[in-house]
């Protein structure tokens, strides 16, 4: 044969082997890191483990045979076109059409392990590109490694898989080409490839079939290089998602569509003093109704195992229950209460933000000149339209899963911990998630499904959650409060001492699958400290309140509510002043793609122009997950009502790979955001959670969503991903709009305990 080898130069991203991926060197720099041999050994490919033989593995990512090209997506699938994004970086370096691959979650392995995830934890602004910064981003690959966290959160998964994906299809498009070289006796460089299909200078073909067996038995091209941006024929453009025939026609499968032969159905009754044991029930009432077939016990409550689901769910509200008191405060005021004496010495867990000398400068001026004020949000729940469920088959010494989970390799590690058994007897099967939005990265009815699973004699159970159960049941965005200091000097803010406290999103969440959460606590702080606003004297501290009701990440984490504490603190700041707000900010701003996003917005919105009677704007700006948003929203003031009209957003992905998809996502992101700032609140009466469905925890309707126009910009240095930045800004856009138009500031959401909604 002859030309195998290639005149290129070798990547510096990662390399793939026939058994795993293995990440470059460059992760760590200047010194010797506990553990690095191991770090350095590569994961096992888990598709070799399952492939036929007539299935081609080229890499973790690509299987190829007869049937066609297979693209394995890592990430979950939970509505945000994260299958159709992942797979358009294979299809773009593999050359082929995205409709010719067929797109699938991959299985549980810590090969599919997510770095990018753990950014938002470390001490550095995402503005802050040092040396010491960037190695430290680049060693969060070693624990995000060790301990294989495949996890699908923090608007990570595009950032983590833009060299890795991209790479995996380039790496199978040589091999393939290499093939074709071998069989043909021809240069490789003289061969061209086109949608799937390899052409020689005499216009013979194959197609990628033909050729995938041969491309498996070759050894893996490491030096291999990825297409420059000006070449992209996929990437970069709108894509039709992948999985919307399935989802527009009902035929896509959900965790809770899964039906096997013989199945058994299981519901769950627990305490509804979250956390708190049961002390007793009587099923004497339920046992003997119809398809009935086994109640257990639980941990903190029941499971009822029957015929259906539905017969399930009657037996278990027959049940009485003596359920166990609540180990936190019972009320919501009491929890309120609690937490506003946190603001102290005890409590403080980091300041990292502390420009300048806030006190001195507070100290000397007068009094009279400080603008200060507090701000509180509620808890609210995650309210995915799925309710929790999972199924599970233990058989013969091996267990099956099928479950929506946000981290499928920790879902595998707690039901190995549950049944004995070693992980390699387990296997998870990850159907399409009906919404996720951080409530499926808990474990809970994960586990339950299991334990549920060790009673019924070999046969599959399907664990389904009543909506009731769920929303009660949450693991919730935590209850937050803020207060504010600052002064302007001749219209120059000059200082800002912010305080924020809440509990813990990354203890809590953290702590439930044994990783210690160590250091300053950045969820507390998120989107406060880190904004790229140059104050002279700016200090922000965080701190961390005693954990009552469980919490969890929620979309967009502590971006969500200290976006709604530091930008209505800088409209209270310009309206105080008599400053335009939008110039404000602009007047701070030290970092030029936040600086475009702005004047962008600006432009959309017409900001500072006449509005028709009766109309008027509310600005804010956040970055969150590394991305700078701007919005705007337009509200009309009718009889004393506010309607929403129009909002405008300006968005900074740095690189946009799917236009289209990105403002499905921002839009979503401000839905979200708008229905949580107007209605959104979960509040605790004896113990227990008052909200119990849609009525009385209430989404945004048809109705009331305001238009929405989204104008991405690529300024940015690295790629970023959008599933969370739109939702941080929507709130604190929307009150200063309403104090605009009607003069009351709205210092604690939500919105409709204050304000009417047309």
């Amino acid at each position: 044969m002859k030309g195998r080898t290639m005149n290129k130069k070798r990547s510096k991203l990662a390399t793939f082997t026939r058994r795993g991926f293995l990440i470059g060197s460059l992760a760590v720099t200047g010194g010797v890191v506990f553990g690095y041999l191991k770090y350095k050994q590569p994961h096992d490919n888990p598709l070799l483990e399952t492939a036929s033989d007539d299935d081609a593995v080229l890499t973790p990512y690509i299987q190829i045979n007869q049937q066609g090209i297979t693209i394995f997506s890592p990430r979950a699938e939970m509505g945000q076109g994260v299958y159709t994004t992942l797979a358009a970086m294979v299809a773009e370096e593999l050359d082929i059409e995205l409709e010719q691959a067929t797109v699938v979650h991959s299985p549980a392995s810590n090969i599919y392990y997510n770095a990018a995830v753990l950014e938002e934890g470390i001490p550095f602004a995402h503005t802050d590109m040092s040396k010491i910064a960037e190695n430290m981003r680049r060693f969060l690959d070693v624990p995000a490694k060790l301990y294989g966290l495949q996890v699908t959160g923090g608007s990570s998964s595009v950032a983590d898989a833009f060299d890795k994906m991209r790479l995996a299809g380039a790496t199978a498009r040589q091999a393939l080409l290499e093939a074709a070289a071998e069989q043909w006796q021809v240069e490789v460089n003289s061969l061209k490839t086109n949608k799937g299909i390899v052409t020689n200078l005499n216009g013979d073909t194959l197609t990628y079939q033909e050729l995938a067996s041969a491309a498996a038995k070759i050894e893996t091209p490491n030096n291999v290089e990825l297409k420059p941006k000006s070449q992209w024929k996929v990437l970069g453009k709108s894509q039709q998602r992948v999985d919307v025939v399935a989802k527009s026609t009902g035929t896509a499968q959900f965790g809770i569509d899964t039906e096997l032969p013989d199945m058994l159905y299981a519901t769950v009754k627990m305490n509804p003093r979250l956390g708190a044991k049961m002390n007793s029930f009587d099923d004497s009432q339920a046992k003997d109704l119809k398809g009935v077939e086994q109640i257990i016990e639980l941990d903190n409550g029941i499971a009822v195992i029957a015929s259906n689901t539905w017969y399930a769910l009657r037996a278990a509200n027959a049940i009485t229950f003596d359920w166990g008191g609540a180990t936190y405060p019972e009320t919501s005021r009491k929890i309120e209460s609690r937490l506003s004496l946190t603001f102290d010495k005890e409590h403080q867990n980091s300041q990292l933000k502390n420009n300048g000398d806030v006190l001195q400068a507070l100290k000397n001026a007068d009094q009279q000149d400080i603008i200060q004020a507090e701000y509180q949000v509620p808890y609210l729940a995650h309210a995915p339209m799925e309710p929790m469920n999972a199924t599970a088959w233990l058989r013969d010494g091996k267990l099956d899963i099928w479950a929506g989970t946000q981290m499928p390799t920790q879902a595998v590690k707690e039901a190995a911990e549950i049944t004995g058994l070693d992980a390699s007897h387990i296997t998870l099967h990850t159907p399409v998630l009906g919404g996720g939005f951080g409530r499926r990265l808990e474990m809970d009815f994960v586990k339950q499904a299991v334990k549920i699973a060790q009673t019924v004699s070999g046969k599959p159970v399907k664990l389904t959650w009543s909506r009731e159960e769920d929303m009660t049941h949450d693991f919730y965005r935590p209850l937050a409060m803020a207060k504010f200091r600052a002064l302007v000097n001749d219209d120059n803010l000059q200082t800002v001492d912010f305080k924020t406290t809440s509990s813990s999103v990354n203890a809590s969440q953290m702590g439930r699958i044994g990783i210690p959460a160590a250091g300053p606590d950045t969820s507390i702080v998120q989107a406060a400290w880190d904004q790229p606003y140059n104050i002279e004297n700016y200090r922000v501290t965080g701190y961390k309140a005693p954990e009552a009701l469980p919490v969890s990440s929620w979309r967009s984490v502590g971006a969500s509510q200290n976006a709604f504490f530091h930008e209505s603190m800088l409209d209270e700041i310009a309206h105080a002043k008599q400053l335009d707000p939008m110039q404000l900010r602009l007047s701070l701003v030290d970092h030029e793609p936040s600086r475009n996003v702005l004047l962008a917005v600006k432009e959309m919105s017409n900001w500072g122009h006449t509005l028709p009677a009766g109309h008027f704007h509310g600005l804010a700006f956040c970055m969150s997950f590394g991305v700078p948003v701007a919005e705007v929203i337009e509200v009309k003031l009718e009889d004393d009502k506010v309607k929403l009209i129009k909002v405008f957003a300006a968005v900074d992905v740095g690189i946009a790979l799917d236009p289209r998809n990105i403002e499905a996502q921002v839009t979503s992101g401000i839905n979200f955001g708008l229905a949580a700032a107007m209605t959104g609140e979960i509040t605790v009466n004896d113990g227990q959670i008052e909200q119990t469905n849609f009525h009385n925890y209430t989404s945004l309707r048809i109705n009331q969503a305001p238009d929405i126009e989204v104008k991405i910009l690529e300024n940015g240095t690295k790629i970023r991903g959008i599933g969370e930045p739109g939702t941080p800004p929507i709130a604190p856009a929307l009150t200063n709009a309403i104090f605009a138009a009607t003069g009351k500031r709205i210092r604690k959401l939500p919105i409709n305990k204050i304000i009417n909604f047309a």
